[in-house]
């Protein structure tokens, strides 16, 4: 017995050396990205990550991959293209030696394939209770199990787990992990509830960054993070896990390949020096050197520090400066005002005086304060005040 409704399905491969598989999640194919990007450039990246899919494929073929795991969220929307569908079923039925197992996410609809084609037989599906396949038979069994979180099982979904632990067993879920199941959220993986269930690998989706944890003495947990940056909000490289399965020694090892066309950076400016936009400027572009930036990328600057309360600063001014000097690039500010507030003791302007009286209300706290003082004097130089 391997758990409530589970459906065991077998499929045998000869004797060889370790094999390799591919684990990506999260690829979100004909996603939009207007949200970010221009129409023109949105429609391009639109098409960067589909060639993206087909490179790893490429990969796979290189590599002797012998399977490909999807940890869901593979596309983006319901409504998915004719050119996305046909590119992925082609991926897919070309080449009936390498499997692939596809995990629906949150993103995912269950039918992606183009009008009239059958199912391929290298295509393997998961459901709402779990379902195990076995990808291969050499003395130990290397045994790929998976669900589809939803609102009816996601609360029993580790009790009906049930392993073998002498076979070399990957499981496959898409959703955020926690260290307990939650009674009203479907998609939380509960990790506590999953160790010493004897599973090696835990190959998740959902999470768009690479992370890697111990699950417990014998496997370990996996996000590969998404395959392509899509958004200032998706940092660092990205890429997907390659699988190396030793079934002799009952190991998976795993290791991150960047492979992403584009990266994206969140990179903190300090700028506490800084009196104009010009200095905000030169400060970036130091910055930027320092950790040299690829121009094809995603970047989204940040302003940190604290700056003069007389210092001039035009965040509209800065992104149209420096928008073509990367892929994609946002300047966001996070800076505080500093104040010596001994400068406006004996200040007998309408600004010294302003100053004095806000610093005098003990119902503000010193952050209130800075805020304050700092649009009340833009707004008597005449400045506007968003």
């Amino acid at each position: 017995s391997r758990g409530l409704g589970d459906v065991y399905k077998r499929q045998v491969r000869g004797r060889g050396e370790a094999m390799k598989l591919i684990h990506c999640a999260d690829l979100h194919l004909d996603s939009s990205m207007t949200t970010h990007l221009t129409k023109e450039k949105a429609k391009e990246r639109k098409a960067e990550l589909l060639a993206s899919f087909n490179r790893m494929m490429e990969y796979a073929d290189r590599e002797n991959v012998s399977a490909v795991l999807i940890a869901g969220d593979l596309f983006d929307r319901k409504n998915i293209s004719a050119t996305a569908r046909n590119a992925v079923y082609h991926a897919i039925s070309t080449r009936p030696e390498m499997t692939f197992y596809y995990l629906k996410g949150n993103h995912d609809v269950r039918l992606f394939l183009p009008n009239g084609k059958e199912c391929p037989e290298n295509l393997k599906l998961f459901g709402e209770e779990w379902t195990a396949y076995v990808q291969a038979d050499e003395g130990c069994r290397l045994v790929i199990s998976g669900v589809e979180l939803c609102e009816e099982n996601h609360a029993l979904i580790a009790n009906s787990l049930t392993l073998n632990r002498e076979d070399v067993n990957i499981v496959m879920l898409h959703g955020q992990e926690a260290e307990y199941a939650a009674q009203d959220k479907a998609e939380v993986v509960p990790l506590r509830d999953l160790r010493g269930k004897g599973i090696d690998y835990l190959a998740l989706g959902h999470v768009h960054g690479y992370k890697k944890e111990t699950l417990d003495s014998r496997g370990e947990y996996c996000y590969p993070g998404c395959l392509e940056c899509r958004g200032f909000d998706e940092y660092g490289e990205h890429g997907f896990v390659l699988l190396d399965v030793d079934l002799e020694e009952k190991t998976v090892a795993s290791e991150f390949i960047p492979f992403a066309l584009r990266n994206g950076h969140y990179v903190e400016v300090d700028v506490s020096d800084c009196m104009s936009t010009a200095e905000i400027m030169d400060a970036i572009n130091e910055t930027a050197k320092k950790e040299h930036l690829p121009h094809e990328d995603f970047v989204k600057f940040v302003l940190v520090g604290e700056m003069a309360l007389a210092s001039e600063k035009d965040l509209d001014y800065l992104n149209q400066w420096i928008q073509d000097d990367y892929y994609t690039v946002k300047v966001t500010d996070k800076t505080k005002i500093r104040i010596d507030y001994e400068d406006y003791q004996n200040d007998a302007s309408l600004r010294g005086e302003f100053v004095r009286l806000v610093q005098a209300d003990e119902k503000l706290s010193d952050e209130e304060k800075a805020q304050m003082i700092q649009y009340g004097i833009r707004a008597l130089e005449g400045e506007e005040i968003e």
